[in-house]
């Protein structure tokens, strides 16, 4: 039977008690306590360790509570900008607000260059050829010369 919570804020530091250790990032546990995400209002729940799923006692949606010692990993949406919680290792992650589908890239899988017009630092996927300035359009070949193509591209 799932159990209702209600959602509980982060408490202030000021609050917290001396020997408080922040959550582990396997599963967001904190001794007898987890917090996981609502699948509906999207919440952050707090539940007992050892509960299979959680009513959100807002929206009274029941989320399920992933096993034990399963990694969880965090990535924005690119369409509305919600934050979304999902286990490690999946591929692409859909939103529950927008449904918009985004890739969940690993650390290992994304590499990272400056804009070759206004130097912001871009991420991009390890085996692209080149990636587009979010901020000034601006298209940065990678891996090879920069100077002709881009200007190429830019043109």
């Amino acid at each position: 039977m799932p159990v209702p919570l209600a959602p509980y804020p982060t408490p202030p530091a000021t609050l917290l008690a001396p020997a408080y250790t922040p959550p582990s990032p396997a599963n967001g546990s904190t001794g007898g306590q987890s917090q996981l995400v609502c699948s509906g209002c999207r919440n952050l729940l707090m539940y007992p360790v050892g509960a299979t799923s959680v009513c959100c006692a807002v929206c009274n949606a029941v989320t399920a509570v992933p096993p034990p010692g399963t990694e969880m990993a965090q990535l924005v949406c690119g369409g509305c900008h919600t934050l979304l919680m999902y286990i490690r290792g999946a591929t692409s992650v859909q939103c529950s607000c927008c449904h918009t589908v985004n890739l969940a890239l690993e650390a290992n899988q994304v590499a990272h260059v400056n804009c070759g017009s206004c130097k912001m630092l871009l991420m991009y996927q390890y085996g692209a050829r080149s990636v587009k300035c979010a901020v000034c359009t601006f298209i940065t070949s990678v891996g090879g010369s920069t100077s002709t193509t881009d200007q190429k591209l830019n043109n």
